[in-house]
């Protein structure tokens, strides 16, 4: 394999065992130069270099930017900063949010894929949603190698299955079996090509631009997408539909991205949110009726009080109204609905084969 190996690792929910798992298996003399995006909160402390040195294996830290990229070194994502490779160097960027995560995981896998193409193995671990499939189908494209933890080996199986969904895989393991997996992907050639032309080399390289903080609405970000009818859950712009392959996703012309499954959960959360203010404006409109009618009440307008306390009781039923709404609503996400859909098929099943039995 000519050029240096690269292996970029994506991993959120239930991410943390594997990444244990996987450096304390790897040799100490690997030829290769691993990326890791674990999702994190902005304000939490990064410890996962601290933890992945303690297995004396290969050394962590976290990334720095423009540093150098060397062989035998493991680069972290710092918290609230996107991880990105240029060719031979490092970027640590605070560029805007995909799939609501800085660091995301599918713009590591695409500047990987842009710079190094065939020399790149693209690691999906255990987390929910499905940030990192579109970046492991850019990794594939280019011609580098898609690996995915075997879902039953994942604490949270949905980042894997999505991928898997998704992408051509080409190996499904156990953490467990990634370090020799990794050994043997380095030492062999890869003879892969990149699938690609013009036009999906110049949209790759201004999506990575955007994610290493250039504004997206000068990269005219949204001539490379058709706009869909919805709206960024974070800043309201409008969203373009982008398609790698078959897999849509979404970016605004301020730069957010969503997958298909990021964008129903952010969507299903913001309606809470919204009933809730909606319910603040009736609970501040009822309190403010009623304090005026009380005003007129003690100055001997009864007639005139009583219409507004009639106003503030219409407002309190609407207010009701709207709070059962908000005790019935789902916060969605595809993969809940595949779980119900089969949890039906599975219910419904046995009714099916009675009713097959009876016919004979």
């Amino acid at each position: 394999m000519a050029g240096p190996n690269i292996i970029v690792i994506g991993a959120s929910a239930g991410g943390y065992e594997p990444l244990k798992t996987i450096a304390a298996g790897l040799p100490k003399d690997l030829d290769a130069s691993i990326f890791i995006v674990w999702h994190m909160s902005p304000d939490v402390r990064g410890i996962l270099p601290q933890v992945l040195n303690k297995y004396d294996r290969i050394p962590a830290a976290h990334a720095v930017d423009r540093e150098t990229i060397f062989p035998g070194r493991i680069y972290v994502a710092p918290p609230d900063h996107h991880l990105l490779v240029e060719d031979g160097q490092v970027r640590v960027t605070r560029g805007p949010k995909e799939n609501r995560f800085r660091p995301a995981v599918d713009p590591l896998f695409r500047s990987a894929a842009y710079f190094y193409k065939s020399n790149v193995i693209g690691v999906i671990l255990s987390g929910a949603l499905d940030d990192g499939t579109s970046g492991l189908w850019t990794v594939k494209h280019r011609g580098g190698i898609a690996v995915v933890q075997s879902p039953l080996d994942a604490e949270v199986p949905s980042m894997p299955d999505n991928a898997l969904r998704e992408v051509d895989v080409d190996h499904v393991v156990r953490a467990a079996e990634m370090p020799e997996l990794f050994v043997r992907l380095v030492a062999q050639k890869n003879g892969r090509k990149a699938i690609t032309d013009d036009v999906d080399d110049v949209r790759l390289r201004r999506e990575i631009e955007v994610a290493a903080e250039d504004a997206a609405i000068d990269k005219g970000i949204m001539d490379f997408g058709e706009l869909s009818p919805f709206t960024c859950p974070e800043c309201h712009g409008v969203l373009a539909r982008i398609k790698d392959g078959n897999f849509s996703r979404f970016r605004c012309h301020t730069g957010h991205a969503y997958s298909p499954d990021t964008l129903i959960s952010a969507m299903t959360e913001s309606v809470e949110s919204r009933l809730w203010d909606a319910i603040r404006g009736l609970d501040e409109t009822i309190m403010m009726l009623n304090n005026i009618g009380d005003h007129f009440a003690e100055h001997d307008q009864p007639q005139l009080a009583g219409k507004y306390f009639q106003k503030a009781n219409d407002a309190r039923e609407r207010s009701d109204k709207i709070r059962e709404a908000i005790f019935s609503h789902e916060e969605l996400s595809n993969e809940t609905i595949r779980e119900e859909a089969a949890i039906e098929y599975v219910v419904s099943e046995p009714d099916n084969a009675s009713a097959a039995d009876r016919s004979n």
